[in-house]
């Protein structure tokens, strides 16, 4: 599989942009295993409704979150399990790499 084709590389470089903001990170991680909605999720971040909120716009655009709706609640969750396991497999890079580091 070759990603060299320039709509590709375009796409693969937004895509990646989005794992480089904490904030955003943060919030994926607090919907791994359950769905929530703004309120929740601002309470686990330790950030504003409204700072939360716009984050979870750019995920949305990016088809990382999806929307559920029961009566006037909106809950968020992580789009599909290919976001779950791109955060596994950097997590398990990471302790990796901190892992061979206690062996120099």
């Amino acid at each position: 599989m070759s990603i060299h084709t320039e709509v590709n590389v375009k796409e693969l470089s937004e895509f990646f942009k989005v794992f480089c903001d904490e904030t955003r990170l943060r919030i994926l991680d607090t919907l791994i295993d359950k769905e929530k909605c703004v309120s929740d999720i601002s309470l686990e971040v330790g950030m504003s409704p409204s700072c939360v909120s716009h984050q979870l716009k750019n995920l949305r655009s990016l088809n990382l979150v999806k929307t559920s709706k029961n009566g006037q609640s909106v809950s968020y969750s992580i789009s599909d399990e290919h976001i779950k396991i791109i955060l596994k497999y950097g997590i398990e890079h990471i302790k990796e790499r901190k892992d061979n580091d206690i062996f120099r």
